[in-house]
Protein backbone atom coordinates (compact mmCIF):
# COMPACT_ATOMS: atom_id res chain seq x y z
CA UNK A 1 0.00 0.00 0.00
CA UNK A 2 2.76 2.42 0.95
CA UNK A 3 4.63 1.89 -2.34
CA UNK A 4 1.45 2.57 -4.30
CA UNK A 5 0.88 5.79 -2.37
CA UNK A 6 4.47 6.81 -2.94
CA UNK A 7 3.95 6.54 -6.72
CA UNK A 8 1.32 9.28 -6.44
CA UNK A 9 3.45 11.37 -4.05
CA UNK A 10 6.44 11.34 -6.38
CA UNK A 11 4.30 12.14 -9.44
CA UNK A 12 2.78 15.15 -7.67
CA UNK A 13 6.22 16.38 -6.59
CA UNK A 14 7.61 16.01 -10.11
CA UNK A 15 4.65 17.89 -11.61
CA UNK A 16 5.46 20.84 -9.33
CA UNK A 17 9.23 20.87 -9.85
CA UNK A 18 9.71 20.06 -13.53
CA UNK A 19 10.51 23.09 -15.61
CA UNK A 20 9.83 25.50 -12.75
CA UNK A 21 12.02 28.42 -11.71
CA UNK A 22 12.36 28.81 -7.96
CA UNK A 23 13.12 31.99 -6.05
CA UNK A 24 14.06 35.08 -8.06
CA UNK A 25 12.53 34.86 -11.50
CA UNK A 26 9.71 32.59 -10.34
CA UNK A 27 6.61 32.77 -12.50
CA UNK A 28 3.27 31.30 -11.46
CA UNK A 29 1.91 28.46 -13.55
CA UNK A 30 -1.02 28.98 -15.85
CA UNK A 31 -4.48 28.12 -14.52
CA UNK A 32 -5.25 24.41 -14.75
CA UNK A 33 -1.56 23.43 -14.73
CA UNK A 34 0.34 22.19 -11.66
CA UNK A 35 1.83 25.02 -9.62
CA UNK A 36 5.41 25.99 -10.39
CA UNK A 37 7.90 25.41 -7.62
CA UNK A 38 8.95 28.52 -5.70
CA UNK A 39 10.08 27.97 -2.11
CA UNK A 40 9.88 24.16 -2.21
CA UNK A 41 7.32 24.05 0.62
CA UNK A 42 4.60 22.60 -1.58
CA UNK A 43 6.63 19.80 -3.17
CA UNK A 44 8.52 18.98 0.03
CA UNK A 45 5.31 18.92 2.05
CA UNK A 46 3.72 16.03 0.17
CA UNK A 47 3.77 12.92 2.34
CA UNK A 48 2.72 9.30 2.14
CA UNK A 49 1.32 8.12 5.48
CA UNK A 50 0.38 4.60 6.52
CA UNK A 51 -2.68 5.39 8.67
CA UNK A 52 -3.84 1.77 9.10
CA UNK A 53 -2.60 -1.63 7.90
CA UNK A 54 -4.53 -1.35 4.62
CA UNK A 55 -4.98 2.43 4.48
CA UNK A 56 -2.50 4.89 3.02
CA UNK A 57 -2.97 8.63 2.77
CA UNK A 58 -1.10 10.97 0.42
CA UNK A 59 -1.30 14.44 1.91
CA UNK A 60 0.08 17.87 1.20
CA UNK A 61 0.95 19.76 4.36
CA UNK A 62 1.72 23.19 2.86
CA UNK A 63 -0.73 25.84 4.04
CA UNK A 64 -1.57 26.86 0.48
CA UNK A 65 -2.16 23.33 -0.86
CA UNK A 66 -5.94 23.45 -0.86
CA UNK A 67 -6.07 26.88 -2.53
CA UNK A 68 -3.78 25.67 -5.30
CA UNK A 69 -5.52 22.32 -5.79
CA UNK A 70 -9.06 23.69 -5.92
CA UNK A 71 -8.62 27.42 -6.60
CA UNK A 72 -10.19 30.31 -4.73
CA UNK A 73 -12.55 33.14 -5.61
CA UNK A 74 -9.48 35.11 -6.71
CA UNK A 75 -7.35 32.39 -8.30
CA UNK A 76 -8.02 29.54 -10.69
CA UNK A 77 -7.08 26.03 -9.59
CA UNK A 78 -3.61 24.67 -10.23
CA UNK A 79 -4.22 21.02 -9.35
CA UNK A 80 -1.32 18.70 -8.59
CA UNK A 81 -2.64 15.88 -6.39
CA UNK A 82 -5.69 14.75 -8.37
CA UNK A 83 -3.83 14.71 -11.72
CA UNK A 84 -1.02 12.68 -10.13
CA UNK A 85 -3.53 10.15 -8.79
CA UNK A 86 -5.45 9.97 -12.07
CA UNK A 87 -2.31 9.60 -14.21
CA UNK A 88 -1.06 6.73 -12.04
CA UNK A 89 -4.30 4.88 -11.41
CA UNK A 90 -3.33 1.89 -13.60
CA UNK A 91 0.17 1.62 -12.09
CA UNK A 92 -1.24 1.79 -8.54
CA UNK A 93 -3.88 -0.84 -9.34
CA UNK A 94 -1.17 -3.16 -10.71
CA UNK A 95 0.97 -2.70 -7.58
CA UNK A 96 -2.00 -3.43 -5.32
CA UNK A 97 -3.09 -6.46 -7.35
CA UNK A 98 0.43 -7.91 -7.26
CA UNK A 99 0.63 -7.36 -3.49
CA UNK A 100 -2.74 -9.05 -3.00
CA UNK A 101 -1.65 -12.06 -5.09
CA UNK A 102 1.57 -12.40 -3.06
CA UNK A 103 -0.39 -12.22 0.21
CA UNK A 104 -2.84 -14.91 -0.95
CA UNK A 105 0.03 -17.16 -2.09
CA UNK A 106 1.78 -16.74 1.26
CA UNK A 107 -1.44 -17.48 3.14
CA UNK A 108 -2.15 -20.55 1.01
CA UNK A 109 1.42 -21.83 1.46
CA UNK A 110 2.40 -21.61 -2.21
Amino acid sequence: MFAAGDVIRVAAQISITEGAVSGKGHEPSTPGQPPNNDTGDLANGIETRQVAPLNVEIASTAAHSEALEYGTSKMAARPFMRPAANANRLKVNKLLSAAARRAVRRHMGN
